[in-house]
C-alpha cells in the first residue's frame, strides 16, 4: 500500500492560475508519451509516486494519450484506485479533447457532441465522477466558437469539470473564448501553448501579453522541445533518441550542426548556474512568473527528479537571459 511523503509540499512552489483560486505546482507531469501498454505497469506507477511524493500535485491527460489512444487516461485510472485514492482532493487531473479518437464526424474537432461525449469517456476510463480541469485541445475552424465554449460551460454545470482551458489557441482566438466563457459565467481559467527557449512564439504573436490581460494562467508543454534540451543531442543524434526513429515530432532533419552548436552554447550557460541543459530550460520557461506551470514527461522516477531539482533555481540575472537569446539568435 502506497503512502506518500509526508513532506510533500515542503519544496515544491504553487502559483495561483490567473484570477482564480487554484494554485498549480510550477512543475506538472504529463502523460503523453510514457503511459500505455508498451510500458511497464510498476515503472508508470513509480514514476506517479514519485512524483506526487515531490509535489507534483498535477496530472495532465488528454483523451488520445497513449499510445493507443485512452491508453494514458486507462493507465492513471489503474493507478488512482491503486494507490491515490485516499489523495484524490490533493490532486488536479486535467484532460481535453480536440484530435482524433474514434472514426466518422463525431470524433475530433470542437463540436458540442464530440466533446461532450469525450469527456464522458475519459471518466469512464480514469473511474473518476470529474475532472478539474478540462481542456478544448484545439481550435475548430468549422464549428461556431460558441458552441465549442459553450460545450465546456455544459461540462462545469454537470458537475463533470472544476474549471475549463484552451490549447493550442491564437491569441485573438483566446480572447473571444475568453469574452464568451465570461458571458457564461464559466471563467476561462488557464491556456495550453508550446512554448522553450527554442520556440517563442508565444511571446512573439502575444499571446502572454493576451494571458497577462486577461488573467488567465498558462502552463506550457514541450519546454524541452521534444527533447532537443535534454542534452542528449550535444553530441548528434544518440541511435535509442526519439530523432533516430523520425519521430513524427521529432525528426533527425531537425538536428543540424548548426543546432547542436546552439544547444551545447546553451549546454555551457547551464553548467556556470549549477543546472543540466534540461533543468535551465524549464527555469528559463518559468523565469519571472508569468507561466503559471510547465509540464514535463518522464520514462523514469529519475528524470523525474532531474527536472523537478530546476526549481532550485529558478532567478536569472540581466546578463544570463542576454547570454542566451544571443546563443537563440546565433
Amino acid at each position: 500500500m502506497y503512502t506518500a511523503h509526508t513532506d510533500r509540499y515542503a519544496d515544491m512552489p504553487y502559483r495561483r492560475t490567473g484570477r482564480s483560486g487554484l494554485k498549480l505546482p510550477a512543475l506538472s507531469l504529463g502523460l503523453w508519451h510514457n503511459f500505455g501498454p508498451d510500458r511497464s505497469v510498476d515503472t508508470q506507477r513509480a514514476i506517479l509516486r514519485r512524483a506526487f511524493d515531490l509535489g507534483v500535485t498535477h496530472f495532465d491527460l488528454a483523451n488520445n494519450y497513449g499510445p493507443p489512444p485512452g491508453a494514458a487516461e486507462s493507465a492513471l485510472g489503474e493507478a488512482l484506485k491503486a494507490d491515490f485514492a485516499p489523495y484524490r482532493d490533493e490532486l488536479v487531473i486535467s484532460t481535453k479533447a480536440g484530435y482524433l479518437m474514434w472514426p466518422g464526424p463525431y470524433g475530433e474537432w470542437g463540436s458540442r457532441k464530440y466533446l461532450l461525449s469525450s469527456l464522458d469517456q475519459s471518466l469512464t476510463r480514469m473511474g473518476l465522477d470529474y475532472v478539474d480541469i478540462f481542456y478544448s485541445h484545439r481550435p475548430d475552424p468549422e464549428t461556431p466558437l460558441e458552441e465549442t465554449m459553450g460545450a465546456l460551460h455544459t461540462a462545469v454545470q454537470q458537475g463533470k469539470a472544476l474549471y475549463v482551458g484552451i490549447s493550442n489557441y491564437s491569441a485573438e482566438q483566446t480572447r473571444e473564448a475568453a469574452r464568451i466563457l465570461a458571458e457564461l459565467g464559466t471563467p476561462l481559467l488557464i491556456h495550453q501553448p508550446r512554448y522553450s527557449m527554442l520556440d517563442r512564439r508565444p511571446e512573439d504573436e502575444g499571446l502572454l501579453d493576451a494571458l497577462d490581460e486577461l488573467q488567465v494562467g498558462s502552463i506550457v508543454f514541450s519546454p524541452l522541445e521534444q527533447g532537443l534540451l535534454t542534452g542528449r543531442y550535444l553530441d548528434g543524434i544518440p541511435a535509442d533518441s526519439r530523432a533516430a526513429s523520425d519521430s513524427p515530432f521529432l525528426n533527425s532533419d531537425r538536428i543540424t550542426e548548426d543546432l547542436v552548436q546552439q544547444l551545447r552554447a546553451l549546454d555551457g550557460i547551464a553548467k556556470t548556474r549549477g543546472q543540466s541543459l534540461a533543468q535551465l530550460a524549464l527555469a528559463w520557461v518559468l523565469r519571472g512568473g508569468r507561466v503559471t506551470s510547465a509540464l514535463v514527461g518522464a520514462s523514469s522516477p529519475q528524470q523525474l527528479e532531474d527536472s523537478v531539482a530546476a526549481i532550485a533555481n529558478l532567478e536569472f540575472s540581466d546578463d544570463e537571459l542576454a547570454r542566451i537569446d544571443a546563443v537563440i539568435k546565433s
